[in-house]
């Protein structure tokens, strides 16, 4: 019996081994606020023991929605736990509309009333409200306090999770208030994908396309001969898909963090994209809302000038390929629409900035596109 409880251990440690053999690294490089992006199989279960050697904080405050809760909570705990790590379970309503100032507040009393301290530490768990959400709260609790991202969708592993961005809406429009704030590392377990919902995965892939655009031709390419694999979930298509990414963003924040220039390429699709989302009363998500506004900018540097007809083909033909829709809405109030866009946060001195693609894989920013030309692009859409 005791040779075979030792074979079964070794068996097991050999696992674990080959395991973090098979991890994908990338680095985000931000001098002494650099961080790693862990990117493995089953890399939740080994959080805690991670975070101990680490030593990023002495107790953790896990923020999570009710609906990630439920799924991935008690795990994280556990997990945490079995390394002799204090850990607590502060949960919020799930949803865009409780991305506000009222749950950040509710949030930091939970923390204050639990005795949380400047020498410990949050942990986002789950999709991008609650990183957003929780990188606010780390950045102004206790005037900042570490903390860690454990993105649970495509959405926020490929993108929100990576760069430090953090913040809330308000009625105004989305992400409005907020600051830069990174987190110390971030942790992507591919196996949470095989729980998120069909509609949720389409979304996240809106932002995954985005990066082809972009940044990246063959990757674009890889898109399209690889939807199979993709929506299949297979593994090793998932971590160079994820990877890939990650890479590309944080090559974009390391030359330039606060979005002063470059980092602005990340928001293609994005600026209707968000006008969308709102006029929708939050009712479209944000992966569908950004694939909408993509083709949007796409037909709007078509008719700037800036990009062959083919090229915009292109674009929606593979965002339809991954099930995601490619014109606005006919229900949504397109005055509504205008309204959101000159509330975008990217507006300066009341110029709307657009990243307007160019090809495949290149694109540029600019201010000067006539608001003709936008008016016609959102009326057109859909119709």
């Amino acid at each position: 019996m005791l040779i075979l409880f030792l074979f079964v251990l070794y068996q097991s440690i050999k696992g674990r081994q080959e395991d973090k053999m098979t991890e994908t690294l990338v680095n985000v490089g931000l001098d002494e606020r650099s961080y790693p992006i862990i990117i493995r199989s089953g890399v939740l279960a080994d959080i805690g023991s991670d975070l101990r050697q680490r030593k990023i904080g002495t107790k953790y405050g896990i923020i999570a929605d009710d609906t990630v809760a439920k799924l991935y909570g008690k795990q994280c705990m556990q997990s945490l736990q079995a390394a002799g790590i204090q850990a607590e379970l502060i949960i919020f309503s799930h949803g865009e509309v409780n991305k506000t100032m009222a749950t950040v507040a509710t949030l930091a009393s939970e923390l204050a009333q639990q005795g949380f301290d400047r020498s410990d530490a949050l942990i986002a768990l789950g999709g991008g409200v609650t990183g957003d959400i929780t990188g606010f709260l780390a950045a102004i609790y206790m005037r900042g306090i570490p903390f860690v991202q454990v993105p649970t969708t495509l959405l926020s592993q490929v993108d929100s999770s990576v760069g430090g961005k953090t913040g809330v809406d308000l009625p105004e429009g989305k992400n409005l208030v907020g600051v830069f704030y990174q987190p110390k590392i971030v942790y992507i377990d591919t196996d949470v994908l095989h729980t998120l919902p069909l509609d949720e995965l389409r979304g996240g892939l809106a932002e995954v396309i985005k990066y082809g655009v972009i940044h990246d031709a063959d990757f674009f390419s890889f898109l399209a001969q690889e939807r199979e694999a993709v929506f299949a979930l297979q593994q090793d298509t998932l971590t160079r898909l994820i990877a890939r990414c990650c890479e590309i963003k944080a090559w974009v924040v390391e030359q330039d963090e606060r979005e002063g220039g470059l980092r602005r390429i990340l928001n293609f699709g994005h600026t209707i994209g968000h006008a969308v989302e709102a006029a929708s009363d939050f009712q479209l998500i944000h992966g569908k809302a950004v694939a909408i506004g993509m083709c949007a900018v796409a037909d709007l540097a078509v008719r700037t000038g800036h990009l062959q007809e083919g090229d915009a083909q292109a674009i929606k033909k593979l965002i339809e390929q991954y099930e995601l829709p490619i014109t606005i809405p006919t229900d949504l109030d397109r005055k509504v629409i205008k309204k959101y866009l000159l509330n975008d946060k990217k507006t300066v001195a009341g110029r709307v900035f657009y990243v307007l693609p160019q090809g495949i894989g290149k694109v540029m920013i600019t201010d000067q596109v006539s608001q003709d030309a936008v008016d016609a692009v959102i009326a057109c859409s859909g119709c």
